[in-house]
């Protein structure tokens, strides 16, 4: 075989859920991958970082639902490999820790193909930690032990010696087996561990989902069954747990246990979801629309080039900003050939974008909205006779060519790009949706609103609306949503604000 022509395999750690947890080396490899293997407990939004023409294949285990055997995973390594692939293998946690990365590692060893490991943070670690539990602490215990609840069931008899457990003591850490929990307590406490030790168990680790339930070992079974508590979950033992009480740190935040929808375009997504994550939300991405070039991309193109002949340019949204200046400088490399035209921007956001090309706004109304930006005109003494162009959606509002053309302003619209509806689901989110359902959702354009609305998801009974400012907010009502927050600022921050005061009000 010629080795030049095999690829390589890295057998990754893809942390505990938290994307700030997944390492730089993790990051790196999957942005490099042409082929990605996943498990059911990595987080699908790091999918993302790769490239779209990676082909991603889905190999998750969860209880009573294997889509495919450890053997038939190990053989997919090896062929992949062998195409001359780069090949990532994403486990959740660290690949070494309970995760048969040892298994893969020496199938890729035995067929000859190169691999690397790259380590990743356990959610034995993880878990407590993002609970408030520290597993070791000098009042309470300076060793750990982690073992596992669910062991290979070909095996005649279990290889966890209990007695050993009871005699090390200290911390203990259960990953897996929360379903067998009520036989693994019976066997700690036949083995004379005391039946008040506290146990935590943690679900979800260190995503927004994380629930936490304590208990203590002759009761903890009970508990489980009484609340319905399941797997993923991780179990703590020891005296530890107490100090849960007074480092509860991740699940005391402003919109912990609240799912939050999030419309917007994937490539906006970001910004209001990193802020809703922030105060602890489970964020939803399901985007209603997607940015695409405008129908007739050459009349945009002219008009861009003819930009220098404007007293000014007006920009509604960042997408706006966006697709002129990815026209401008694929015609001109001089920031200067757009000569002496004024600009005028609607929303922090907007004019953010515009400096980011390093032009200054000389326009800005308070309201973020059409209608302010006209009645700044008028205080300034108007257009009349003045050439504006108009940089903005397809089918958005005509306010603003309507208001600056009576006033006397010459202007013209450059359609710079259109919203259509988003078809694609690659995280889940709608079947998330339809099965978990979601405390409220996010409204950020009209557009957003009306293409939710198309896709005809059941609505999630309690479901609330919150919307970024009066415009979203009339077209809501229009389509019969009842509007429970609105923005008193028209933009990102300003929604995330008015969302934690309609909690804490709630609260």
């Amino acid at each position: 075989m010629d080795k030049k022509k095999i690829g390589k395999c890295v057998l990754a750690g893809a942390g505990p859920g938290d994307l700030g947890l997944v390492t730089l080396r993790a990051k790196e490899c999957i942005e490099q991958a042409e082929v990605l293997v996943y498990d059911y407990l990595c987080n699908p939004e790091m999918l993302e970082w790769a490239a779209e023409s990676a082909e991603r294949i889905y190999v998750g285990k969860k209880a009573g639902d294997h889509t495919r055997s450890q053997d038939e995973i190990n053989r997919l390594l090896v062929v992949k490999t062998r195409e001359c692939k780069r090949v990532v293998r994403l486990k959740g946690g660290d690949p070494f820790v309970f995760g048969r990365g040892g298994e893969e590692a020496q199938a890729l060893a035995a067929a000859g193909v190169p691999y690397e490991i790259v380590p990743g943070v356990t959610s034995a670690i993880a878990g407590p930690a993002y609970a408030g539990i520290p597993i070791t602490h000098r009042g309470s215990t300076s060793h750990v032990t982690f073992f596992t609840g669910h062991e290979d069931p070909s095996k005649r008899e279990s290889s966890i010696d209990f007695a050993a457990l009871q005699r090390l003591g200290g911390t203990q850490v259960m990953l897996m087996g929360v379903e067998r929990l009520d036989a693994i307590a019976r066997e700690m406490l036949a083995n004379g561990v005391r039946a008040d030790l506290p146990v935590a168990l943690i679900r979800w680790a260190t995503t927004p989902r994380q629930e936490t339930l304590m208990g203590t070992l002759d009761s903890i079974a009970e508990t489980v069954a009484e609340t319905g508590f399941s797997a993923p979950a991780i179990a703590v033992f020891g005296e530890v747990v107490r100090l849960r009480n007074e480092l509860n740190w991740f699940e005391n935040r402003p919109l912990s246990g609240k799912r939050i929808v999030v419309t917007r375009t994937r490539r906006q997504a970001g910004a209001l979801t990193g802020q809703l994550r922030s105060f602890g939300a489970d964020v939803l991405e399901l985007p209603a629309i997607r940015i695409e070039q405008p129908t007739d991309l050459r009349a945009f193109a002219e008009l861009v080039q003819d930009a220098h002949a404007y007293d000014w340019i007006i920009f509604t949204s960042p997408n706006g900003v966006n697709a002129f200046f990815d026209l401008f400088y694929k015609l001109y490399h001089d920031a200067r050939e757009i000569g002496g035209a004024k600009i005028a921007a609607i929303g922090p956001a907007t004019a953010q974008r515009v400096k980011d090309f390093h032009l200054h706004v000389d326009l800005q109304p308070e309201e973020f909205v059409a209608e302010a930006l006209v009645r700044e005109f008028k205080k300034q003494g108007g257009v009349e006779n003045l050439r504006i162009l108009l940089a903005r959606a397809e089918k958005a509002r005509d306010v603003l060519p309507k208001e600056l053309s009576a006033m006397g302003g010459i202007v013209d619209e450059a359609l710079a790009y259109r919203t259509l509806p988003e078809i694609g689901d690659p995280n889940g989110a709608r079947q998330r949706l339809v099965e978990e359902g979601a405390d409220l959702i996010t409204f950020t354009s009209s557009s957003t609103v009306e293409n939710f609305m198309a896709m005809d998801l059941p609505w999630p009974a309690g479901m609330k609306v919150a919307s970024i400012g009066p415009v979203t907010s009339k077209t809501a009502r229009e389509v019969g949503l009842n509007v429970d927050v609105e923005a008193r600022r028209h933009d990102v921050p300003g929604l995330v604000e008015a969302i934690g005061k309609f909690y804490r009000v709630r609260s």
